[in-house]
C-alpha cells in the first residue's frame, strides 16, 4: 500500500507542533484547561479527572455533582497511567483524535459532495481547495490547537461527527448512524444533525425504498442508543448518569460562564419563568433543523455545516471547540466564498472578540475592575461575529443556487424589496 507523503508530512508536523506545546510549556495544558472559552461544565478535563478519581475508588462518579460527562469515557481514561505522573499518554490520545478528525475531513473533501451532490451541481465546482489544504486549515487553526492542549472531551464529539459525515458521503449508512449516535451519546445536541445526515445517506442508495431505508435507520439509531446506554448502566451500576449527564444539558443547572448566550440570561432569570425560557431556548435551537433541511434538500452536507455554526452560537454550553468544527467545514465551500459580502466584518469581529475575551474575563474575575456584564458583552460580540458568518455563507450558497435557476441574473446585484 502506497503512502501519501504529503499527508504523512502534514500529520507528522501537526502532531509535532502539539507535542512541542505540551512538553516545552508544561504549565500550558493546565492553564488552558481552566479557561472558560475552552472548558465547559460538560467537557472539562478537570471534571473528568474528578469523575475518574471517584470511579477508580468504586464511588459513583456522579455523587459529587461535578462530573457531567458520558460514563464510557471513564473506562477509557482509567486504562491510561495517571495523567499527573505520566501526562504523555493523555497527550497522545488527544493528538491522535485531532489527526483522526483531519483524516475524516479529508475524506469528506475528496468526495466532492460540497460542490456536486446528487440533486445539485454548483456552476463554480471547479473552484476548490484540495483535501490537504482543508486538513491543514483545521489542524493549524489556533482554536483547534488550543482545544487540543486544553483537553476537553468535546474533541471526541467533533471527531465522531466528522466520521459520521465521512461515512455518510461514502455510503456507509449504518456506520454513519452509529458514529452520530455516539456523538449524541457524548454531547446530546448532535442528534439534531440526524435529518440532514439521513438525507446524505439516502442520496447514495439506489434501489431501496425510502420507507424501508428510514425505518432501518430509525431502528439503527434506537439500537445504538440502547446499547450505549446499557453499557453505561453496567459501568455505573445505576441510571443516575441520565440526569447527571443529559439533564444538565436540558435544565442548565450549572451556570458557569462560557462563550455562549444562555448562562447570563438564566442567572438574571426569575425562577418562576425559568422552565418556560428553557423550553423557548431549546425550541429556538431545534427549530432551525426542519427549515434548513427542507429548504436546502439538494445540499444536505451544507445543512450539516450550517447547523454546526448555529450550534456553536446557540447551544447551552458552547466553546471554541464547536467554532473550530464549524470553521473546519467552511473551506469545503470555497467555491462560494466570492459571493460572501461581509468577510472583512466577520473576520474583524471574531478576532476582536478572541483577543479581548480573555482580557475582559481577567478584569472581571481576577482584577475585580469589571463584572459579569463586562464579560457577557464580549461574548455577545463573539456570537454576533459568528452569526454574521453563518448568515453570510448561507446567503452565498442560496445565491449560488439562484444563479443556476436564473442564469440571466448571474453577477447582478440583489435588492430586497
Amino acid at each position: 500500500m502506497s503512502i501519501d507523503r504529503r499527508k504523512a508530512a502534514l500529520f507528522c508536523t501537526a502532531a509535532a507542533v502539539r507535542l512541542l506545546l505540551f512538553t516545552a510549556f508544561p504549565g500550558l495544558p493546565d492553564l488552558l484547561t481552566g479557561r472558560v472559552e475552552i472548558s465547559t461544565p460538560v467537557t472539562s478535563f478537570k471534571r473528568l479527572q474528578e469523575g475518574l478519581f471517584l470511579y477508580n475508588h468504586n464511588v459513583s462518579p456522579y455523587d459529587g455533582g461535578v462530573y457531567h460527562q458520558a460514563p464510557l469515557l471513564l473506562p477509557l481514561f482509567s486504562l491510561l497511567p495517571n495523567s499527573l505522573d505520566y501526562p504523555i499518554f493523555t497527550y497522545i490520545i488527544y493528538i491522535l483524535v485531532d489527526l483522526l478528525s483531519a483524516d475524516a475531513l479529508m475524506k469528506i473533501a475528496d468526495s466532492g459532495e460540497a460542490r456536486s451532490s446528487k440533486l445539485y451541481t454548483s456552476p463554480r465546482k471547479d473552484k476548490k481547495w484540495g483535501s490537504l489544504e482543508i486538513a491543514a486549515a483545521f489542524l493549524f487553526n489556533p482554536f483547534t490547537i488550543a482545544t487540543c492542549i486544553g483537553r476537553p472531551t468535546s474533541v471526541f464529539t467533533s471527531c465522531a461527527i466528522l466520521h459520521a459525515v465521512a461515512k455518510a458521503v461514502a455510503g456507509s449508512s449504518l456506520t454513519s448512524i452509529f458514529a452520530l449516535t455516539f456523538a449524541a451519546y457524548l454531547s446530546m445536541y448532535p442528534i439534531l444533525l440526524l435529518p440532514p445526515l439521513l438525507l446524505l445517506c439516502f442520496d447514495r442508495r439506489r434501489s431501496e425504498s425510502s420507507i424501508n431505508f428510514f425505518l432501518g435507520c430509525a431502528s439503527a439509531v434506537g439500537g445504538s442508543t440502547y446499547a450505549l446506554l446499557q453499557m453505561s448502566y453496567i459501568i455505573t451500576g445505576s441510571w443516575e448518569f441520565l440526569s447527571s449527564t443529559y439533564g444538565v444539558h436540558l435544565l442548565l443547572p450549572d451556570l458557569t460562564p462560557n462563550v455562549g448566550l444562555w448562562w447570563y440570561f438564566f442567572i438574571e432569570m426569575f425562577d418562576s419563568f425559568r422552565n418556560f425560557f428553557l423550553g423557548v431556548f431549546w425550541l429556538h435551537l431545534s427549530s432551525y433543523v426542519g427549515g434548513l433541511t427542507i429548504r436546502l434538500r439538494r445540499q444536505p452536507l451544507f445543512v450539516v455545516t450550517i447547523l454546526l455554526g448555529i450550534f456553536a452560537i446557540f447551544k447551552p454550553y458552547p466553546s471554541i471547540s464547536d467554532t473550530s468544527l464549524f470553521l473546519a467545514m467552511l473551506p469545503l465551500y470555497q467555491h462560494v466564498f466570492p459571493l460572501m459580502r461581509y468577510t472583512f466584518l466577520t473576520t474583524s469581529t471574531v478576532l476582536y472578540a478572541t483577543l479581548l475575551g480573555p482580557a475582559f474575563y481577567y478584569l472581571w474575575v481576577y482584577a475585580g475592575s469589571g463584572n459579569a456584564n463586562f464579560f457577557y458583552a464580549i461574548t455577545l460580540v463573539w456570537s454576533l461575529g459568528l452569526s454574521v458568518l453563518v448568515g453570510d455563507i448561507l446567503f452565498a450558497v442560496l445565491r449560488d443556487e439562484w444563479e443556476v435557476e436564473r442564469p440571466e441574473m448571474k453577477g447582478k446585484e440583489i435588492r430586497q424589496i
